[in-house]
């Protein structure tokens, strides 16, 4: 397994690209497995299930892409983890439910380590917290795509975006939550400390 760090913005076109080529090699055995970490520029990305009337107001670049979901923002201040991962070698069976589910159990597992309960919320795509008064919020996004069973694309974690970006869209056609962040929830998280909590519970999720 590949550990990748962009302390840069990287260009999604760019990413896009990478993430191609990458799951070919590692189809073909010419690359091993890996797990991006990176941010993006502003942008908005559309899954297979977006709809039109989910722009809101395109203030940023927009995106097709083959990832399940809908629109998602990406910008400074989230954490991107792209994972490229060969199912058939690392399940009995290959299941992209229990994939999916690893995903989210990687992202509560790293947030834990920064005393936030992130939650899963049945028929709602991501990572949730609870936060009071019957009140929620969404800190996590994901949005998946498998080729001949190698994974692409991933998890984004907000750790401190500028969360008016999301007021473009209606984040993953959800209009009844809002998002949230590890700093509005008073972490002071850097991306490096952010980074080691991915590591740390990688290996105890996705177990060979």
């Amino acid at each position: 397994m590949d550990w990748i760090i962009s302390d840069k913005p990287v260009e999604y076109t760019d990413a896009v690209s990478w993430m191609e080529q990458r799951v070919a090699d590692v189809r073909s055995g010419a690359a091993d497995e890996a797990v991006w970490l990176l941010e993006h520029p502003p942008l908005y990305t559309a899954g297979t299930s977006a709809k039109a009337e989910d722009l809101l107001n395109p203030r940023f670049p927009v995106y097709d892409t083959g990832r399940g979901g809908q629109y998602t923002y990406h910008g400074p201040g989230q954490r991107i983890g792209y994972v490229i991962q060969d199912l058939k070698k690392r399940q009995q069976v290959p299941d992209i439910k229990k994939y999916v589910w690893q995903l989210e159990e990687w992202v509560i597992r790293s947030l834990a380590e920064f005393d936030v309960r992130g939650e899963r919320r049945e028929g709602r795509v991501g990572i949730w917290v609870d936060l009071g008064n019957g009140q929620e919020a969404k800190i996590a996004a994901l949005g998946v795509r498998v080729r001949h069973w190698v994974t692409f694309h991933g998890v984004s974690i907000n750790v401190d975006p500028d969360l008016s970006h999301f007021n473009g869209i209606v984040p993953c056609g959800i209009k009844e939550f809002g998002v949230t962040s590890l700093k509005a929830l008073g972490r002071n998280v850097s991306m490096q400390d952010i980074d080691l909590a991915l590591k740390k519970g990688f290996d105890t999720v996705f177990v060979l």
